[in-house]
């Protein structure tokens, strides 16, 4: 039975027709669509279709229905336009392990599916319309915050120092991030590879990435659970700049800037360059209105042994990028560039199994302070927060520009 949690039919025919974005002069009725989920393909050994809620969102509201027996979800009295399509729940690794016949242990998974920038119109209304879903298990450590959007001074020229990256430990444990690597995709115009050259040329296998830092391994760095790991730019105090930076002398690693632009603190331990298309500049090259793209991963493999490439069809050029193979990487978030005319989806540099949606400042440009964060989802048994990993950040991203350095809001009310 649908739940409709948000409005009646005819607020949906009055008030979306003010902001909407097709043409509605042939619009004649309310449609009513009927979304089917795709099961998983690791789910050989069953299927869990009932009961899940099915999302479709538009200019910020939401309506919400369930799947019957047959993993159908129906939505009626609906306007004609571009919605935004998702669904997502867990699944105890018990569960995982009945549904796939695997013994392997985790901590359980998310099961989560979208359907971005889809026109439902009459079209629609004859057919279920499918929606794939994937697996992603249960990471301990997760890219918490991306705070790549800088500022401006009293001056107003521009302030790239206080940028920074956070990781937050989900864990009931401790977890080792020593040797943990963190790449920042690609923000070239146009892309090198869009994810139809991808699928065309590496069969969906690979990541573009212009920079991978590492954090050393030397010895071993734990975080305990609800801890995070802060890897600066500048560990220096940036909070006279404007209320809208802060002190990051407290910072677990330093990109140590090889031209000296940017002051570095000599008492902060330094977040090692292991690649980078550019010359010298060590810095986390984090651009300030996006695209702003971040994968973490692991390996012991050798990636100067990874493939290269100077973009698809291409045999030379100025920049030289490495490509990640998808099997290593723990965690991504697809951070796409505002535009005037609206979020251009297909410009995602991930694949949905990595990040089914994406994250997007307010500001075209950046310069505003502003930071993507996880929302948190509850607390754990010790009490410290767990952060929404539904593997699609336009569920799990927020954006703040008061939020602090190792700062998340309070977990959702049950």
């Amino acid at each position: 039975m649908m739940k409709n949690k948000i409005f009646t039919s005819v607020l949906l025919l009055s008030s979306w027709l003010l902001t909407a974005c097709i043409d509605y002069d042939d619009v004649t009725h309310a449609i009513g669509i009927k979304v089917q989920l795709q099961m998983p393909e690791e789910f050989t050994q069953g299927s869990d279709l009932e009961g899940h809620d099915i999302r479709l969102s538009l200019n910020g509201t939401i309506l919400t229905a369930a799947t019957d027996a047959k993993g159908i979800a129906t939505f009626s009295d609906l306007l004609p336009d571009v919605y935004d399509i998702s669904t997502t729940w867990e699944l105890t690794n018990e569960q995982y392990q009945t549904l796939t016949g695997t013994i392997e242990q985790n901590s359980g998974c998310t099961v989560s599916g979208s359907l971005n920038a889809q026109l439902l119109s009459e079209k629609e209304e004859t057919a279920p319309l499918l929606l794939p879903t994937h697996v992603a298990l249960k990471r301990d450590i997760v890219i918490g915050k991306i705070a790549s959007a800088g500022s401006k001074d009293a001056n107003n020229r521009t302030y790239m120092a206080g940028k920074y990256l956070e990781l937050y430990n989900q864990a009931d444990d401790s977890v080792d991030v020593s040797g943990l690597y963190i790449g920042l995709l690609e923000t070239t115009s146009p892309q090198p590879f869009t994810l139809e050259n991808l699928h065309e040329v590496y069969d969906d296998s690979v990541v573009v990435v212009k920079q991978v830092f590492q954090i050393s391994a030397d010895k071993p760095y734990k975080v305990g659970p609800g801890g995070t790991v802060l890897l600066v730019n500048s560990a220096t105090d940036h909070s006279d700049v404007n209320e809208l930076e802060y002190n990051l002398t407290d910072a677990d690693f330093e990109s140590k800037d090889e031209t000296g632009t940017t002051m570095n603190n000599p008492d902060t331990p330094a977040l090692l360059t292991t690649f980078t298309v550019f010359s010298k500049n060590a810095t986390m090259n984090l651009m300030q209105g996006g695209p702003c793209g971040v994968i973490i991963f692991r390996t012991n493999e050798d990636i100067d042994q990874w493939q290269h490439s100077y973009g698809y069809e291409k045999t030379t050029g100025t920049l030289f990028y490495l490509l990640v193979p998808k099997r290593v990487i723990l965690d991504g978030v697809d951070y796409i560039k505002n535009r005037s005319t609206g979020v251009d989806v297909s410009s995602k540099r991930l694949y949905k199994e990595i990040d089914a949606g994406y994250t997007v400042i307010e500001s075209i440009s950046g310069w505003t302070g502003e930071v993507v964060y996880r929302r948190t989802s509850k607390l754990a048994a010790d009490g410290h927060k767990i952060l929404m990993d539904t593997n699609n950040s336009l569920n799990d991203f927020k954006v703040s520009t008061t939020i602090k350095p190792r700062e998340y809001d309070e977990a959702n009310p049950e």
